[in-house]
């Protein structure tokens, strides 16, 4: 049987494709960064921080195993946000470094790189992988579905709170990035969940390919290893953990060359003007 062919390839020289050399530099060259910033995010909480271009930050799992919901927003631009379908179609559903987080129509370019990821994580026995693209954040609004309860600390309403003192809303909050979330699909296609295989100072890294707003959510679900609904469904808050935040600012020498990337150039009108 014929291998499934991959639709969006990125070979040397394509638009996809990225210069490990030089994500490798910034990555290693650790000694010649300067602290920019490094702050906690308490358990079952959301906050939100700025990025320069050309700055690096990481997500710390500063006590261990946590998982966190994490949304990005191109600076100056709230319009311009990250899109996890479209990021999970150029690269995987499980992103790890070298893969890109891009932003949505009509802009199109990649906002952050990712640098470092010290999971590791690959594919185990069941096809899950870590750094999950699948699925979306916890809402209070499947959780009063399922549960018949009102619940204000879903990643959802963690992140709402987290940017509203950026004047952004409810509305702005989109579908996540799951970092140290390992997920997979069953043999039936039913999205599953697995513990978090964080461990206490694991993290992934990220370099700001333009200015951008981030914001993570610590999820009230903690390290997922408790089930979250249904008869065998347990109290998870003794698996939430606070996580870290770290922005670097690295050597300007490791940057020559580079510049941020520009919004897509399509100049069409969608066919609107054909007669």
């Amino acid at each position: 049987m014929a291998q499934p062919r991959v639709i969006y390839d990125a070979k040397p020289g394509s638009p996809i494709a990225v210069d490990h050399a030089f994500y490798d530099r910034l990555a290693g060259q650790t000694a010649s960064r300067t602290l920019v910033e490094r702050f906690i995010v308490p358990m079952r909480s959301g906050r939100a921080w700025p990025v320069r271009a050309g700055q690096l930050f990481r997500i710390v799992a500063v006590e261990g195993a946590q998982v966190a919901d994490f949304n990005a927003w191109s600076l100056g631009n709230p319009r311009e946000r990250f899109w996890a379908a479209r990021t999970k179609q150029l690269h995987r559903a499980h992103v790890t470094t070298y893969d890109r987080l891009w932003s949505s129509l009509p802009y199109l370019r990649p906002m952050l790189t990712i640098t470092n990821d010290t999971i590791r994580y690959g594919r185990d026995a069941d096809g899950a992988g870590c750094h999950d693209l699948l699925g979306t954040r916890c809402d209070p609004y499947v959780h009063k579905m399922l549960n018949g309860e009102d619940f204000d600390l879903c990643c959802h309403s963690n992140l709402v709170r987290a940017i509203a003192p950026y004047r952004l809303t409810e509305l702005d909050v989109h579908d996540v990035l799951n970092v140290f979330q390992v997920t997979g699909l069953t043999a039936d296609d039913r999205y599953f969940v697995k513990a978090s295989p964080a461990k206490k100072g694991d993290f992934i890294e990220f370099f700001a390919e333009i200015d951008v707003l981030c914001a993570i959510s610590t999820c009230p679900h903690g390290d997922l290893s408790v089930q979250m609904w249904g008869e065998e469904a347990g109290d998870p808050l003794s698996t939430c953990r606070p996580l870290g935040v770290e922005i670097w600012q690295p050597d300007p020498a490791l940057l020559a060359g580079w510049r941020p990337p520009e919004v897509s150039d399509y100049r069409g009108d969608h066919g609107l003007r054909r007669g």
